[in-house]
């Protein structure tokens, strides 16, 4: 900071220069006329006053001269090549949902083929999501402890592991256990959106986690697309083994991956810090900016008090059902989905239990044809869910998108009460998953952008642990209520969204034009607004 001498009987005033910018000429110095030129609009830097022995504020200037830190330089390399590629390597880690997708084709499929109760099928599709809530907690200690890339790379390994055993399974014990495990692996999966998120720019942040969830989509339409070819050829154990591609093909090229900047820098390692946005500048061909990089060393990290603080103890609860709502939804719909076409509309369910009730508890349909066209089709509502959030998520901000989005799916799920045929049945079921997808993805987005890297990882993981409590329960509710009422059934889905739409709008904080926290320490000026975001009235909660 330069001081002026002609200030100093009375107060004291201080120029600062914008983050990571480079010293300037002396003459410059001599003159006090500090100016900078960004994006072609020339703006003069306005002389803050500061009491004795205040604090410089982060948000404005550095402590020191010719210093930046690791947000300075993810936003002044930008979006380019680097980003490109960590897209589609993380999106292969993404496309696990071919492993969540294969849940509503194996089931009546073993249904049929081991003559199992319909118990036996719902515990079938339990067991993997106890193996996920079981360890979305423990993935992100592991993430916030050991780095984003190890838990990532550990998680996948298991996965892919696991999941080609499933296929050689010989009776229904070891399918059970080993789905449990596969389930323990994918509870992994989602600290690629940690990874993603801290190496993109915030203005691109929010776009870019909602098109790498485009390869959750595809994982999806990729499982019924090979469904339809290999279950009456081959059968389902090829089906679980050829699932476990996407995750073989990011095995194979993981050793690409950097490790966190942000994780590098609160773990202590300046060196490898700058070495991996030295290269990521490279690739993008942008320079780095001078100066040093400031390394705020942190020991705990990843520790559950954290996320219960008096600053973020209300967003994690909220969170927490937020998610919970998600996948009860989104799975529920998903298991419906097959039950409803098998049965041909709505309102023909009951008539059919009954029919089933008549014969043997052990009766069974297998999937035609026409039940995984449609099926392809209601698949198919991910692409334009994941394309009406990415229009509205920078517009309303995520919590009015999420909010948004559990509204419409409950609106969706009342008006399955009517009698509805099949077309408009399919057309109720794409705009309803369209929506609670859409919703999925926007708390994506904003989970890993409401923590600090000191426990963003253990955050979105603790809020994935929540969501498979949901997923966890939901095949009693998507395959053993519906025995008894298809109302009761769409009544408890439609309320439970209701009450998440609630708590969307309660969330005290919008992430939206906010750039991310790096440590859990609050301190003043490193808040997650953005950098010259705000104006100075600006609430900073």
């Amino acid at each position: 900071p330069a001081e002026d001498p002609s200030h100093f009987l009375c107060s004291r005033v201080v120029k600062f220069r914008r983050t990571g910018e480079s010293s300037r000429s002396e003459e410059d110095g001599i003159s006090g006329e500090h100016e900078v030129q960004i994006e072609g609009v020339r703006a003069e830097l306005e002389p803050v006053e500061l009491g004795d022995g205040a604090a410089v504020p982060k948000e404005f200037a550095n402590p020191t001269d010719d210093t930046f830190m690791v947000e300075d330089a993810v936003e002044a390399i930008g979006f380019g090549k680097f980003q490109w590629k960590l897209s589609v390597i993380t999106g292969l880690a993404w496309a696990n949902a071919m492993e969540m997708m294969i849940l509503s084709i194996l089931a009546p499929q073993l249904h049929c083929e081991w003559r199992l109760p319909s118990w036996q099928v719902a515990l079938l599709t339990s067991v993997v999501f106890v193996g996920m809530m079981s360890s979305s907690t423990l993935w992100g200690n592991i993430s916030d402890q050991y780095g984003r890339k190890t838990g990532l790379k550990i998680s996948v390994l298991w996965t892919l592991y696991y999941g080609i055993l499933s296929g050689f399974a010989p009776i229904y014990s070891w399918i059970l256990v080993l789905r449990g495990l596969v389930g323990f692996g994918i509870g992994g999966v989602p600290q690629s959106v940690t990874l993603y998120a801290e190496f993109l720019p915030m203005k691109a942040r929010a776009k870019c986690i909602l098109l790498i969830e485009v390869f959750w989509a595809l994982g999806t339409v990729f499982e019924v697309l090979l469904a339809v070819v290999v279950m009456p050829t081959l059968g389902w154990r090829w089906l679980l083994i050829l699932s476990a591609l996407p995750l073989l093909l990011f095995a194979g090229l993981c050793f690409w991956l950097p490790e966190s900047a942000r994780y590098d820098v609160l773990s202590g390692n300046q060196e490898k810090a700058l070495a991996t946005l030295k290269r990521i500048a490279t690739e993008n061909g942008a320079p780095m900016p001078l100066g040093k990089l400031v390394v705020s060393r942190q020991e705990d990290r990843g520790k559950m008090r954290d996320l219960f603080t008096p600053h973020f103890r209300w967003t994690t609860l909220l969170l927490w059902f937020i998610w919970f709502s998600n996948a009860f939804s989104y799975y529920g719909l998903v298991l419906l989905t097959t039950e409803f076409f098998q049965a041909g509309d709505v309102c023909s369910i009951s008539s059919r239990r009954q029919e089933v009730k008549a014969k043997c508890s052990l009766a069974c349909e297998y999937l035609t044809e026409e039940d995984y066209t449609d099926l392809l089709w209601t698949t198919l509502s991910e692409f334009p869910g994941v394309l009406v959030t990415l229009w509205i998520i920078d517009r309303i901000g995520r919590k009015k998108t999420m909010a948004l989005s559990f509204l419409v799916f409950s609106f969706c799920s009342l008006l399955l009460f009517l009698c509805v045929g099949r077309n408009v049945l399919t057309v109720l079921l794409f705009i309803a998953r369209a929506f609670i997808s859409g919703g999925f993805q926007a708390a994506y987005v904003y989970t890993p952008e409401v923590y600090p890297t000191a426990t963003r990882a253990l955050g979105l993981g603790s809020c994935s642990g929540m969501a498979r409590v949901g997923a966890l329960i939901t095949p009693f509710i998507a395959q053993v209520m519906l025995e008894s009422s298809v109302y009761l059934t769409l009544l408890v889905y439609s309320g439970c969204c209701l009450l998440a739409a609630l708590a969307s709008c309660f969330l005290p904080i919008e992430t939206k034009g906010r750039g991310l926290q790096e440590s859990s320490h609050k301190e003043w000026g490193q808040e997650m607004v953005g950098r010259g975001s705000h104006s100075p009235g600006e609430s900073q909660e």
